[in-house]
Formats: C-alpha cells, structure tokens, sequence
C-alpha cells in the first residue's frame, strides 16, 4: 500500500521522537530566574543581565556553560552563557532555546556577520568581522586583514568556544590564519589569563591592507588591540572637505597665464605674478594628535594636505606611520614627532602667546587690573613652540575606562581641546573624538563648549558621527555607543 516505503505512523513516531529528545537537551539547560521587579532591558534587546537581577538558579550550571534566562514566572526570554564571578552574570546569545554554542551555531552567526560587511562595505578586504553583542556574539571580536583574522575572547564563555570559533572561521572564511590577541585585562575580571598566539594555519607579524584607496601596514602581534581601529573609517573620509581650498590665504589666485607656446592655461599664481608649481599649493596644513598608524595623516595627504605633522608619544607607533606614508608616497609632505600630545599643545600655544606679548610689547594684565608690565624682546623666548594649522586633529585614547574616571576625563578632554583650538588657524577646523563610552555625547560637547570658552573661539559644528558601518549598535545598548567624534570649525569671538 506504502510501495515499500516506511509506513506514515512510523515516520511520525521518529520525528517526535527527534523532537522529544531536543526538548529534554533543552530542558537541561540549568535556569537563570530573574527578580520581579527588574528592569525589562532584556525585553528591549539588551544582552546582559546583572547578578543583581537575578532571583534565583534553578540547577547547577557550570561557569561558561549555556543557561536559559526566565521571567519570575517561568517563561523564557533568552538563552545566555553563565558565569557566577562576573558582575555581568549572563551574557545573551539567543532570543530562542538554544541547546549548544557549537560549530554549526558560529557558522550561521559568522555567515550572517560577513554578509553585513559585503553589503555595506562592498570590496574592502579588511574591517571588524564581529563586533561582540551588536553582531549577537557577546564577549568575541574578530578583525578580518586581508586573508589574517585577529581573533579576541574577552569572556569564560567565548574562551570555551575556542576550538567551535576557529572550526567555524576555517569554513565561513577560509582564513590564510587565524591569530589570537587576547592580551586585554578586561579577561582578568573572568578569571582568564591573557593570551596571544596562533590559532590557524600562518600569521604574519605585518599585513597590508586598504582602506578608502589607502595602503596600511598592520601590526597584529605589537599594534594595539587587534592591530588597527576600523571605527574611525567613515569618519577619517569625512575630513576631505577641510583638506583643499587655503591657496588664498597664501595670496595665491587661478589666473589666465601665457605659455611659453602661446597658449593661455588656468595655473596659480602667487602675490608676485608668478606662477606656483608646488602641486598642493591649496592645501591646508594639519596637525594630527595620538597618531598611531597615521591614519588621518594618510588620508590628510591623500585629500590633497600641503603639509602634515603627525605626532605620538610612541616612538612605535611613529615607526609604524612612518612606514605608512612611505608606502603611500607622502613622505615629503609629513614630518612626525615623537612627544606627549599635551605637552606638544601646551608648548606651541605658550610660543603662541610669547609671540603675542613680543608683538604688543606688553604681558598679559596683572589680576586686580593692573597694567602688565612691558616685554623685554631682547630675551629669548622660553617657549619653543608657536606654531599654528588650518586643521587639528584630536583622536586620543579613551581617557574613563570606568564611572569613577569620568570627572578626570573631562579635565583631560578639556585640555587637549582648549588648546587644539588655540593652534587653529582662524577659520580653520578642530577634528575631535572621544572613544570612552562613560564619556556621553552631551558631556563630552559641554566639555568643548567650555573648553571654547575659556579659549575665547566660536565653534561651529560641522559635522557629527558615530563608529563606521562594520561596528552596528543595537538600539537600547548604551553600551555599544562608545564613539563620538565631532568636526568642528573654529572663529574667535569679535
């Protein structure tokens, strides 16, 4: 009746069978019970629960281990990894009963993770690959250079994944190799030991790779983090519009000129009559703080910069830009100087008002309003700075790592911007960011509204952004809204 085939009550039988057992492999799952009182933040998508939160463990789960996430009364709401020595006791993997983190599971979450940057980083070769929780892998950061991932597990659970990851990373993208830079003390609050090495196959110490037409030379083994910053991409890219149009302040118009064969071109043409041959004679002079791998220096250059100076308290990261411009052909637009970006501000804007005083012939006034007294010119200035550009460029590291460090951040964010503006040449521009995320957007513009006052400039803002494209953030996860970064021009008050 069946022609031989197995009869349908028994398909039945094995297909519930097969569900049955999943069930029972879910069902094993140790609970997590929330307090009734919460805040509904899982609800709304975010993928922590705190220990506070919770009211209950139903079962023994081992740290790292899978658990399912419950309402006080009993209904699922996610599953997550476990661990009872963190403050972030849960952190959440799936809105669904999930029975294993396994190799298939990182399959369909890294496909969906590359998917995401082919669509909206169309031929780029390297970029962040997964960015932890908005890419719904909490704890993992992967970086893609090329044929090389960087690979970073900052939890217990992700670190028991390892041999999965690396399993799932060979067949989703079929890595030359894998390198682990797991060197970060965040891992510490885990209860795991920092680490780096080799995962797979082979890892050059030095990659190159593109970014916006531009070649860079990537550390992975001693650059920090994976090696280099892709969340400032976009906005690196951003700055092409401040790069060109400061040839009139040099006196230097487009004119009509005779050729020596008697035709007529448009060329430049300085105060003198005289033809300029300089090709970059339009464009601005930069100064770029906390360089790294020069990255805004490559891209000042490559947007048409007359001049830039790029500067780090690494001596390292200088070697690394240096390498950079060189292998960019911007040598001889790019000086670069080692030192401690606050010093280096402090220094030219202290040679800025020694000039100042030098030209006027008088001091600053005295407090109580007494006159200043007269400059004697015929010393030698203390300072040796004094110098000025058409676009300052402020990208530090993140000054509050924690809550507590916020009040110090924003002396530090004050003063570098105070005297950024300071160096800016008027009508020029300060390019500014803040990677902290305990350093909120409106703090961190409050900060340079007050840094502009004390400093005596108009700022006007130009332009506002957030991480690039290959860094989502999910809506409710404050968290994941760490970038800020502000193009800003500058005026003094008249």
């Amino acid at each position: 009746m069946n022609g031989g085939c197995t009869p349908i009550y028994e398909c039945i039988a094995v297909d519930m069978y097969e569900i049955i057992n999943k069930n029972r492999e879910l069902k094993s799952l140790a609970s997590v019970i929330l307090e009734r009182n919460r805040k509904k933040r899982l609800e709304q998508g975010h993928p922590w629960v705190y220990a506070s939160e919770v009211a209950s463990v139903d079962g023994d789960p081992q740290a790292g281990a899978l658990v399912d996430v419950l309402t006080h009364q009993g209904r699922f709401l996610a599953a997550g990894y476990y661990n009872p020595a963190s403050q972030i006791r849960v952190r959440i993997v799936s809105q669904a009963p999930l029975a294993a983190m396994d190799t298939a599971f990182f399959i369909e979450r890294f496909t969906s993770c590359l998917q995401h940057r082919e669509r909206f980083l169309p031929g780029a070769d390297a970029y962040r690959f997964v960015y932890g929780e908005a890419d719904f892998l909490p704890g993992l950061i992967i970086d893609r250079f090329g044929e090389i991932l960087v690979v970073q597990l900052l939890t217990l659970g992700m670190d028991k994944c390892r041999t999965e990851i690396v399993e799932a990373l060979v067949q989703v993208m079929a890595p030359r190799g894998i390198y682990e830079r797991s060197d970060v003390s965040v891992r510490e609050l885990e209860g795991l030991e920092q680490r780096t090495g080799v995962l797979y196959g082979e890892c050059p110490r030095h990659i190159t790779v593109s970014e916006n037409g531009l070649k860079v030379i990537v550390d992975i083994e001693e650059g920090q983090k994976t090696g280099y910053f892709f969340d400032q991409r976009e906005n690196r890219a951003s700055i092409a519009p401040l790069i060109k149009g400061w040839g009139g302040r040099s006196g230097i118009t487009l004119q009509e000129v005779e050729t020596e064969d008697g035709d007529m071109k448009t060329l430049p043409v300085n105060k003198s009559g005289k033809p300029v041959t300089f090709p970059y004679w339009d464009g601005a002079t930069v100064l770029e703080c906390f360089a790294h791998t020069g990255s805004f220096t490559l891209h000042a250059c490559k947007y048409g910069a007359k001049k830039v100076t790029c500067l780090d308290v690494s001596a390292h990261a200088i070697e690394s830009a240096k390498a950079n411009v060189e292998l960019n052909g911007f040598t001889d637009r790019v000086e670069f100087v080692v030192d401690d970006a606050f010093a280096f501000l402090r220094n030219q804007v202290k040679g800025l008002e020694e000039r100042s005083e030098r030209a006027t012939g008088t001091g600053e006034a005295k407090s109580g309003g007494k006159p200043a007294a007269k400059t004697d010119t015929a010393k030698p200035m203390t300072a040796g700075g004094g110098r000025t550009w058409d676009v300052v460029i402020l990208d530090p590291p993140a000054f509050a790592k924690t809550k507590s460090a916020v009040a110090g951040a924003c002396r530090g964010y004050k003063d570098i911007n105070l005297h950024g503006m300071k160096l800016v040449n008027e009508g020029g521009y300060l390019v500014t960011a803040s990677c902290s995320y305990h350093m909120q957007p409106q703090l961190f513009l409050d900060t340079i509204a007050e840094a502009a006052k004390d400093a005596g400039k108009v700022l006007r803002l130009i332009e506002w952004r957030a991480a690039g494209k290959d860094h989502p953030q999910i809506l409710g996860v404050d968290e994941g809204h760490y970038l800020k970064f502000a193009i800003f021009e500058v005026t003094s008050k008249k």
